[in-house]
């Protein structure tokens, strides 16, 4: 009878010797911050305050001109806080680590070089394939900064921008309805005001969007309704604001005695391809005239049957008498509020990266992080982003062990 191969060699069951662990050499990050391009994005990923944070730890920061002006910062603040300011936009793409609001245009890619560190959104929904394919030819290794976790499992960035949208929502509802408005403003005032009804808001969703926007109506005032079809979310609103609301599942019978009482209505409903649409146009038709409607998950599709994309500069169409505000990227009309919210989450990451002594070990040791991450030297490492576009993918944690 034949004796079992060994499935080792002779060499490898002799004793080795042990390897012990070699401390991490800290490194010196090189950041380009180009300035943004994309439709009416103001925005910038650090603020004159997170560039002071990085280079007193040594990183460089490399500005492009009048990056942050959207945002009313200047290149003075940011030469004041120790950045590099370059009026060539190539330059400033031929950095080692990228950080943009938006994700590069195909044009931009061009400008990358191979091996770079790319950090921004990455809005799957408005991708096309070419853009990944881009990525592998560059072996790019990219991260989707709304894809990070925290310690908790939540997503700090989706949230931050969130609160700003909630919050937002119910800034832009009050001033749709000034009479001081072109687009026929009921003329009712969003304040609690003695012996005058208050306004109703129905708010469509008990998310972050929400619930701060459920914050911002209570505390200038308003009846507050809101309608998710998740108890616990609909329970947590309750406790997050701190008082009793009215809160209910979304049925269709409630759901339009509310629309047809209500002044504003914020939707705010998220699904996994495209925002269901919970408001038909029968719904619309039956509300009150000069009734505002803003539809925050325009960027989804909308959750109102009546909508249409609008833009910062005409933000506003009207149907049925109803005022519609439609406009995909809310944050970014606060410019400056959202670069502080995105820079707060931006900056511990980047100095956490040059602490661990590069990308490849803060991704190693930070589960978190890893999350965002979808692509790794030109290897697409993202299930959701190869079934969307039928790519091939590999596990992340077979790349880096």
């Amino acid at each position: 009878m034949s004796k079992p191969k060994s499935p080792f060699t002779k060499e490898q069951l002799l004793p080795q010797e042990e390897m012990i662990e070699v401390a991490r050499q800290k490194g010196k990050l090189f950041i380009g911050i180009p300035k943004e391009t994309s439709y009416q994005e103001k925005r910038v990923c650090l603020t004159p305050d997170a560039v002071a944070a990085l280079t007193a730890h040594g990183h460089r920061v490399l500005i492009e001109t009048n990056a942050g002006m959207g945002a009313s910062f200047t290149d003075r603040d940011y030469s004041e806080s120790g950045a590099e300011i370059t009026n060539d936009r190539t330059k400033v793409f031929g950095c080692p680590i990228i950080l943009k609001v938006e994700p590069p245009s195909l044009e931009e890619l061009e400008h990358i070089n191979p091996q770079t560190v790319l950090i921004s959104a990455l809005q799957l929904k408005t991708q096309s394939k070419e853009y990944f394919q881009g990525l592998a030819k560059k072996r790019i290794t990219a991260l989707g900064f709304e894809f990070i976790r925290d310690a908790d499992g939540a997503y700090p960035a989706v949230r931050a921008l969130s609160e700003i949208a909630g919050t937002a929502a119910v800034l832009i509802a009050s001033e749709l309805m000034s009479s001081a408005t072109t687009s026929k403003g009921s003329g009712l005032m969003m304040g609690n005001i003695s012996g005058v009804p208050p306004v109703e808001v129905v708010i469509l969703g008990a998310g972050t969007v929400g619930e701060f926007a459920a914050r911002s109506a209570i505390g200038l005032g308003a009846n507050v309704k809101i309608f998710d079809n998740s108890i616990t979310k609909l329970r947590c609103v309750q406790t997050n604001v701190g008082r009793p609301l009215f809160t209910s599942t979304i049925q269709p019978k409630n759901l339009l005695k509310a629309l047809r009482r209500c002044d504003v209505v914020i939707g705010a409903v998220r699904g996994k391809n495209r925002a269901p649409i919970i408001v038909t146009e029968t719904m619309v038709e039956c509300m009150k005239q000069g009734a505002v409607v803003i539809d925050v998950s325009i960027d989804m599709g909308g959750c109102f049957e009546t909508s249409e994309v609008t833009s910062h500069d005409h933000p506003t169409f009207e149907k049925y008498g109803v005022v519609h505000y439609c406009v995909p990227n809310i944050p970014s009309r606060y410019a400056r509020t959202s670069s502080l919210s995105i820079s707060n989450i931006f900056t511990p990451y980047l100095l956490q990266i040059g602490d661990e002594g590069g990308i490849e070990n803060a991704v190693r040791f930070d589960r978190g992080l890893k999350n965002g991450l979808y692509f790794y030297h030109g290897i697409l490492t993202s299930k959701p982003i190869a079934d969307w576009f039928d790519l091939s993918y590999r596990d992340i944690n077979l790349l880096i062990l």
